[in-house]
């Protein structure tokens, strides 16, 4: 059968969440669904125009929060309103630190963020690359020193409803429940 949509389904699609600072200093955040990990200790992100990507090519620095369950009302906030017309964090009610390693704002609502420096910019394909030069975690989504999903409640992007959804529980071991076959 085929699909009469317009819009291809691709899933997962990451909620991440792109800190920087704007001109003035005031931080500002955008969600971006369209990004993945691309090598280690390296994230793509795939961006159009937005005070967002204006503000990384000024700093050429960015954090990327991960949303969750508990920060879906303001991550999508973060989608639905320009930092060309408000200050978005101060508008949500979020608390921001400086990053200890980039020119970019850590919001602490969000249990997991990457700090990132600009490896390469494309303006005509809007393809940002970031090297992860650090990483907070909150302890509350920690297991034995490593985030912890089920604690974390991460969500996702559905394009085919326009909705978000929780990342589920473990349903197998990665290099390990293939090798029954080989």
């Amino acid at each position: 059968m085929e699909l009469s949509t317009k819009i291809p389904v691709i899933t997962p699609e990451g909620v991440f969440i792109i800190g920087t600072y704007k001109e003035d200093g005031t931080p500002n955040a955008m969600n971006a669904a369209w990004g993945i990990q691309s090598d280690y200790g390296e994230i793509t992100l795939f961006l159009a125009k937005h005070k967002t990507t204006d503000n990384i090519k000024r700093t050429g620095a960015f954090t990327v929060a991960m949303g969750t369950v508990d920060t879906v009302v303001i991550s999508d906030y973060f989608g639905v309103e320009t930092g060309f017309k408000a200050n978005k964090i101060e508008q949500a009610g979020c608390h921001v630190h400086k990053s200890a390693h980039v020119n970019a704002p850590i919001i602490e609502e969000y249990p997991l963020t990457l700090e990132c420096e600009v490896k390469s910019w494309d303006d005509e394909t809007g393809i940002l690359v970031g090297k992860i030069v650090g990483e907070q975690a909150d302890e509350s989504i920690l297991t034995d020193g490593k985030v912890d999903l089920d604690k974390m409640k991460p969500i996702m992007f559905d394009i085919s409803t326009l909705s978000y959804r929780a990342i589920g529980p473990v349903v197998g071991k990665a290099y390990h429940d293939g090798l029954k076959l080989k």
